[in-house]
């Protein structure tokens, strides 16, 4: 139940080029899973001003450090800690190995 889930928040699209596109809530990729920022939900003013003081912008690639207890995200060599309306508000192009 969880795999589709997981799937059905992912989305795969095949381009021209030959290449594949993936992008995905951030909450849902796994731990030292990366991405780009695609987009920041404005759920919210206060957290678009937050995490944009953090440098989290639509074009950073970030990775996931850490999950749980708290959900740590790394961008060049800052750590951040995000809570659940942060999370929730990122959309990432997910980067394979």
């Amino acid at each position: 139940m969880c795999q589709r889930l997981v799937n059905l928040g992912r989305l795969d699209a095949m381009l021209t080029t030959g290449f594949s596109v993936r992008g995905t809530s951030l909450k849902l990729l796994r731990s030292h899973e990366r991405g780009v920022i695609t987009r920041i939900n404005p759920i919210c003013d206060a957290t678009t001003h937050k995490l944009q003081l953090m440098g989290l912008n639509p074009g950073q690639t970030l990775t996931i450090e850490q999950r749980f207890p708290r959900f740590v995200v790394r961008v060049g060599r800052d750590r951040h800690v995000l809570d659940d309306i942060m999370v929730n508000a990122i959309y990432v192009r997910i980067i394979e190995h």
